[in-house]
């Protein structure tokens, strides 16, 4: 059994960009949704759909997005909260990250944001994880 569906993700997704698969199939809730959500607004991947199987179980499959030279446009993807150690921020130490060419994701009391809306919108909270 998976303790950390977010963790899990994240690697599901590094795993399958390293062996520069198209698509992807990631274990469903409503945090790893939010957090797919902000990398498909952001661009990191192309698109993502939740899909139901074997009667109420929901997976997310997502497609991977790739440059011309068949690259992945994901560098990095690392986890930074950890059930065992949470970390949080307040707004003002969000404000960019990788000098703008990556993105932190944030769990607010607005909702999972990435680090620059979080910004604009003066909350912070809780650092998921982060991506370039």
């Amino acid at each position: 059994m998976v303790n950390d569906l977010v963790a899990d993700a994240l690697t599901r997704i590094r795993n399958a960009s390293m062996r520069k698969l198209e698509v992807t199939e990631l274990l469903h809730s409503k945090l790893v949704e939010s957090v797919i959500g902000v990398f498909a607004d952001k661009g990191y991947i192309e698109s993502f759909n939740v899909i139901e199987k074997d009667g109420n179980k929901k997976y997310i499959k997502i497609v991977l997005k790739y440059d011309d030279s068949g690259k992945s446009v994901i560098t990095e993807i690392k986890k930074i909260s950890n059930p065992g150690r949470r970390v949080y921020e307040p707004h003002s130490n969000i404000k960019k990250f990788k000098n703008g060419y990556g993105t932190i994701v944030v769990s607010t009391s607005k909702g999972v944001l990435s680090n620059d809306a979080a910004y604009a919108k003066g909350v912070g909270g809780e650092m998921i994880c982060s991506i370039w």
